[in-house]
């Protein structure tokens, strides 16, 4: 069957549909991953948003449940230059999600760094393209969406109850790699939903805040949450988490005009001189600032891609150290962040 993409601007790229019929609208973004795909598209903070993925063949290994980083697909479609095997796009297909092929991924992407990411819509079938387009420029931007509390999740639950060290994480729309991650380094980990009272995050040794999709700069009261908690407990915030930390801090977010989205992130270090290949997945970021606090920074655009707040006992950092999927440059954080709660609560 045949379908096509549809962006705001009038742009129509032709393919064919390789999984569900029928259409899906939201925001036309890309990922320059090679590698990965199952985990991004079950990221959360994929949410509302069709992803065009950079890398020529997409599917090559196949999937595997234990790959997901959440229980379904947040990605609404999947726009690919070629799918590889069966197995990726009957897995596509079963969870309802449109997926096109034989689409100029390259000139998608050209279109999008040059005008930004934009509404859009996928489809299949004979439809008009004319009123696709229509459809797309109806929608809402991704600019003023909080969508954090369409992803969390409802209740408290216990993700592992053996661990020398309790962290608390706050659900904005976290990979479930992150948990692992804490779990792996020894931590007892305890999932909140994203409107969690700081009262009952204070009784933890320490706070983690997760990555998650939408405009963070709507989440008011999840910001003065975290106001709440500065001092009091330590913190670590992650993508969406970072964001928020750094509302919280002072500082200010804005819309990327096309994103971060990969595996091949450059990011300073400022304090080991450092370059750190990094996963990212964003569309909002903290503005650039000299400011002291500001320990990362992206070699792309001088946004700011880490904080440090001594006094306050938190930092974050705007790539996934988790990297599910991505290089493992930033790895030992996470670690590092655990064992310093432990050594402070020992203290």
């Amino acid at each position: 069957m045949t379908g096509f993409l549809a962006l705001e601007d009038g742009t129509v790229f032709r393919g064919q549909s390789v999984a569900a019929d029928g259409f899906a609208v939201g925001e036309a973004v890309f990922t320059t991953a090679m590698t990965g795909y199952q985990e991004i598209v079950t990221d959360p903070s994929f949410a509302e948003q069709l992803v065009c993925f950079t890398a020529p063949m997409v599917g090559n290994y196949g999937v595997a449940e234990g790959r997901s980083e959440s229980r379904s697909v947040h990605a609404r479609a999947v726009v690919m230059r070629e799918a590889r095997g069966p197995a990726w796009t009957d897995w596509l297909h079963e969870r309802g999600i449109v997926a096109l092929t034989g689409i100029d991924t390259r000139s998608l992407v050209v279109r999008l760094r040059e005008a930004g990411a934009m509404r859009a819509v996928a489809v299949t079938g004979a439809s008009s393209s004319e009123q696709a387009v229509a459809v797309a420029r109806g929608q809402e931007p991704m600019t003023g969406r909080a969508l954090a509390g369409d992803v969390s999740t409802r209740v408290p639950y216990i993700y592992s109850d053996v661990g020398r060290t309790r962290i608390a994480v706050v659900d904005y729309g976290c990979k479930r790699s992150i948990l692992r991650r804490l779990a792996g380094a020894g931590a007892e980990v305890t999932v909140f939903p994203h409107d969690v009272h700081a009262d009952e995050l204070l009784r933890f040794d320490g706070v983690l805040l997760s990555n998650g999709p939408g405009d963070p700069g709507p989440l008011v009261d999840e910001v003065a949450t975290v106001q709440a908690l500065l001092g009091r407990v330590p913190i670590l915030g992650i993508c969406l988490g970072h964001q928020l930390l750094a509302l919280a801090a002072g500082h200010e977010t804005y819309k990327l005009p096309f994103g971060h989205r990969g595996a091949n992130h450059p990011v300073l270090d400022r304090a080991s001189n450092r370059v750190l290949v990094t996963a990212q997945n964003h569309g909002f970021a903290v503005a650039p600032t000299e400011a002291r606090e500001a320990t990362h920074v992206s070699l792309y655009d001088g946004t700011v891609e880490g904080l440090t707040f001594v006094a306050e006992r938190a930092q974050s950092v705007q790539f996934h150290p988790e990297a599910g999927p991505g290089p493992h440059d930033a790895w030992p954080l996470l670690e590092q962040w655990i064992e310093g709660v432990a050594y402070a609560e020992a203290a």
